[in-house]
């Protein structure tokens, strides 16, 4: 079909916001990568935008070679992997249950886990929790508050009440028992929803600078994010700076002069924020899928 003159407009009115939105979401990652990218010194003296005007590697050289950084991205992939799978499990394992109409209780059930969406305990009262559970200061404080999403469960329990009943009494009429029906039927067709739920749950754990900064004390259990957060409140360049022998030769050398709190700052928000940003491709198709049938079915 042709468009006439007025469909045009409004075309090319979308496109050019369309662009515009996207480069407003783009360059700040560019300006922030170029920075990285560039001698520190010659950064601050402006003119540094999308492209590095002095190129150089110093800044991830030194950031890589901070034990503080590294042990922190151990924590940090641990908690998104281990918090996210269990999340999914914890998640499909109660949407399931509930799933079921015939469940003694299933409404004042689902009524108490509405509550806790509506209402919330407050910080206190959760770090008391918290501490009687003995799970203060330890790699555990990140995973199990963690667990479940009342949210979450809800979006899940309409995908699985999307499925035909046909499917599950089927399974049943062959002998299948409640977990051999969610092996075999439920979790296979909820792989779009899970993958969206996942996607989600991990960067929300990828992202969670707040446990670490008020639930840990211990250097050793603080992930990625909350270095970044102490780090872009710092002052000076003690806190990437150790005390070992890489540290010191950087130090030792003319390169190391040129050294800005501002350009490392940057190399550790790239260096956080990439792992996360290469996970979306390969569930992009999944989340589109599990967001649409989401939409559809809700």
């Amino acid at each position: 079909m042709k468009k006439n003159s007025a469909e045009k407009v409004a075309y090319g009115f979308i496109v050019a916001l369309l662009a515009l939105l996207c480069l407003s979401v783009v360059y700040p990652f560019l300006y922030m990568l170029a920075i990285s990218l560039n001698d520190g010194a010659d950064a601050a003296r402006g003119g540094v935008y999308i492209w590095p005007r002095s190129f150089t590697t110093i800044n991830y050289e030194i950031v890589l070679g901070n034990e503080v950084i590294r042990h922190s991205y151990l924590i940090t992939i641990g908690r998104t992997v281990l918090g996210t799978v269990l999340g999914l499990f914890v998640t499909l394992l109660a949407a399931y249950g509930l799933s079921y109409r015939k469940l003694p209780l299933r409404s004042a059930i689902l009524a108490y886990v509405l509550i806790t969406m509506l209402f919330n305990g407050g910080l206190v009262p959760l770090y008391i929790q918290l501490n009687n559970l003995h799970l203060l200061d330890t790699f555990w404080v990140f995973i199990f508050p963690s667990l479940f999403s009342a949210w979450n469960m809800f979006v899940m329990l309409k995908f699985i009440q999307g499925i035909p009943e046909a499917l599950i009494e089927s399974a049943e009429l062959d002998g299948a028992g409640p977990l051999r029906t969610l092996l075999q039927i439920v979790m296979p067709l909820s792989k779009p929803m899970l993958a969206a739920l996942g996607l989600f749950t991990a960067v929300g754990h990828w992202n969670d600078w707040f446990s670490g900064a008020f639930y840990v004390t211990s250097q050793s259990l603080i992930p990625v994010q909350t270095f970044l957060q102490q780090l872009l409140s710092a002052s000076d360049l003690s806190t990437v700076l150790g005390s070992n022998s890489n540290q010191e030769a950087l130090a030792r050398s003319a390169e190391m002069q040129n050294i800005t709190l501002m350009s490392i700052k940057m190399a550790v928000v790239m260096v956080s924020a990439l792992p996360i940003l290469c996970v979306y491709p390969f569930l992009q198709k999944y989340f589109v899928k599990g967001v649409l049938i989401g939409s559809v079915k809700g």
